[in-house]
């Protein structure tokens, strides 16, 4: 790639910003291609997580070493509740951060506001309504999920409840998944995150809400209907032809829980380092991400076999000490999780399939990312 090339970049996502911030501050000129007419235009306001366990480095304190702002709105998580499926209480507690809580979408005070600000700053041309079918040249594709692995389905709200975090693990409200609250100064979020039993989506909406009522009072005013997917899978390559692949399009999102949002960031700017300085992109995040997929690709077909009746005792396991250890420990590589990848692969199957593509040094958004199953 010459000094002098544009950067094409596909989607302006936390991944496709996060490239194009650190293209733009080693003084690369670069153009974002978005399909929707705002950022974060899916998720609306949707209130989401930034997890803050798979790392002893605070996650903010990450996005600062890697250049990328922070200044968006952020609730840092320490305490919240669970609920096992028989309504028993368990406290979640973390001396720092578990996770931060944010917004999702064009607000000004949002993580994707902030993160366009900062690139726009920098000199990035972001072109909105600009849906690609091929990219010519060097670039990067981060456009998102391609298909549903799991859903998260549910209501955004005005409130006056105060802020934090509810979590309840049931199958009969979010099948293989849970259920969750999530208040931000006015503003809540409640869904069914569930990884089976998709054409029931509102039966299972309609008890999530009914259970957060029953248990804590749950006050929505202005409920607004909300869903989004999650795509997961660790891809045999994250290169497509020419390009490199970051974020949800590429499968790096976290299989147990679906916090990716750190993922998408770092493979982001993984993959602008891999540009800039001509390194091997599937070596470093191999490196970096790869055992965290793999970890969680495990631990999401283990908790696919626990149930009901056992997600009590898992809640009681972690109350006993910080969450944030907890956490980390199960997301963190051993022998055992290792020897367990072929199993969990096996057991969990992604929905994402991949149109095969003959074109020599091809240039298609989709095609050949992974094309050998993950």
């Amino acid at each position: 790639m010459s000094t002098t090339d544009t950067i094409q970049i596909a989607g302006a996502g936390p991944a496709g910003l996060a490239a194009a911030i650190t293209f733009a501050r080693a003084g690369r000129k670069v153009v974002v291609h978005e399909a929707h007419p705002t950022v974060g235009y899916r998720f609306g306001c949707d209130l989401q997580g930034v997890e803050n366990w798979t790392s002893e480095t605070d996650a903010l304190d990450e996005w600062r070493q890697l250049g990328l702002a922070t200044d968006f709105a952020r609730l840092p998580c320490r305490n919240g509740t669970a609920f096992d499926a028989r309504g028993r209480a368990y406290p979640v507690e973390s001396r720092a951060p578990l996770f931060y809580m944010i917004e999702r979408g064009p607000a000004p005070w949002s993580l994707d506001s902030a993160l366009l600000a900062q690139a726009q700053l920098l000199g990035v041309e972001v072109r909105f309504r600009s849906r690609l079918d091929r990219l010519d040249g060097p670039g990067v594709l981060a456009v998102g999920p391609r298909a549903a692995d799991a859903i998260a389905v549910g209501y955004h709200f005005d409130t006056t409840m105060p802020e934090g975090f509810w979590v309840i693990c049931d199958d009969a409200l979010a099948p293989k998944g849970y259920a969750y609250l999530l208040v931000l100064g006015k503003r809540g979020t409640v869904k069914s995150c569930m990884y089976s039993g998709f054409k029931e989506e509102q039966l299972y909406v309609r008890r999530t809400v009914e259970a957060f009522r029953r248990l804590i009072g749950l006050e929505m005013r202005n409920p607004q209907p909300h869903g989004g997917v999650g795509n997961f899978r660790l891809p045999v390559t994250a290169r497509s032809g020419l390009h490199v692949v970051a974020g949800e399009q590429a499968g790096f999102q976290d299989v147990l829980w679906g916090f990716g949002i750190r993922l998408a960031v770092r493979s982001g700017v993984l993959a602008a380092r891999s540009l800039i300085e001509g390194s091997d992109y599937d070596a470093s995040w191999r490196r970096e991400i790869g055992p965290l997929v793999e970890a969680s690709i495990v631990d999401r077909a283990l908790y696919g076999l626990v149930g009901n009746r056992s997600y009590g005792l898992l809640l009681r396991y972690q109350a006993r000490g910080d969450a944030r250890e907890f956490l980390r420990r199960h997301y963190g590589p051993s022998r055992l999780k290792r020897a367990l990848v072929p199993w969990a692969k096996r057991r969990y199957r992604s929905e994402r399939r991949d149109a095969s593509c003959d074109h020599v040094e091809c240039g298609c958004i989709w095609c050949r990312c992974g094309d050998a199953a993950a």
